[in-house]
């Protein structure tokens, strides 16, 4: 059925739809016809999930010493250190305890090379309280010369360095950092024992490898429990500079913790006079 333009005009009218209208009177609400579409068809509109924002967890232990720059510090009991131990081992002179610093970083990657940062630096000596253990985080890239400011501060000339396998890693990384930062490079002149080689000396093909967990955990009957690889370190420290949680950084410092511990361990471990093989014999070094 048509209707002509003239008959629609009449019908306005009547309606009391004559006004012109302009461009300033508002326009009718636009009808979405999709609602009443649905209840035709019988389709419920399924109920949004309501969306919880979880607060990020960024809390970090520590004493921020300088902007970015965080130390952590505390004594562990530690008994029977003596003064001077047996360097036979490590085919030495028998040397003193009162100036190791057992050291360990966690990095920005395991290659090493320029592009290669330092982001934690542990590190333990003995003390007459027992074991102190003091830690370096940073939290921001700026705090890096800060960082390494803060530990040449805990070098001294009769410092002597414990690592493992710290001569090859380690302190060269720390020490191409310090020429970057245009400081001083500390650790030169200092003397490193590396526990790394006396270890070998002894357990290679006893065990499945030589590396420091499986000594600690075979030799030194130390189990970590919840332990997070090193090789995931660098990517808990990239997360939390992201804005990310700090639960995984939390975790590379205990894992750091421990490695500065277990290196005590270890030293006096290799140093005992009586130290059993494995197979129950008694140890005896050879000297060269």
């Amino acid at each position: 059925m048509s209707v002509s333009v003239e008959k629609l005009q009449r019908l306005r009218k009547q309606a009391g739809h004559d006004a012109v209208v302009t461009s300033s009177s508002p326009l009718p609400p636009a009808h979405d016809p999709l609602p009443a579409l649905r209840r035709m068809l019988g389709i419920r509109e399924k109920a949004r999930p309501a969306v919880t924002v979880r607060a990020h967890d960024r809390v970090l232990p520590g004493d921020e010493i300088a902007p970015g720059l965080l130390l952590l510090e505390q004594v562990l009991p530690f008994d029977r250190v003596p003064s001077e131990v047996d360097g036979t081992f490590a085919r030495m002179h028998a040397f003193r305890t009162d100036n190791l610093l057992f050291f360990d970083t966690e990095t920005t990657g395991l290659s090493g090379g320029t592009g290669t940062r330092a982001f934690m630096v542990g590190a333990s000596d003995f003390v007459p309280d027992g074991l102190r253990v003091r830690q370096l985080l940073i939290t921001h890239l700026s705090a890096e010369p800060a960082m390494l400011r803060a530990f040449a501060g805990w070098l001294s000339e009769d410092t002597r360095l414990v690592s493992y396998n710290g001569r090859c890693y380690d302190a060269p990384l720390l020490a191409a950092r310090y020429r970057l930062a245009r400081q001083g490079t500390p650790l030169a002149g200092i003397e490193h024992l590396d526990l790394l080689f006396p270890t070998r000396r002894r357990y290679r093909g006893v065990w499945e490898n030589c590396r420091l967990a499986t000594i600690e955990r075979r030799a030194l009957g130390i189990v970590r429990e919840d332990d997070l690889p090193g090789s995931e370190a660098p990517g808990a420290w990239l997360q939390y500079l992201r804005g990310g949680d700090a639960g995984l950084l939390r975790r590379v410092l205990e894992h750091n913790f421990q490695d500065v511990v277990t290196l005590a361990h270890l030293l006096l471990h290799l140093s005992a006079p009586d130290a059993a093989s494995p197979d129950g014999s008694v140890f005896t070094c050879t000297p060269p």
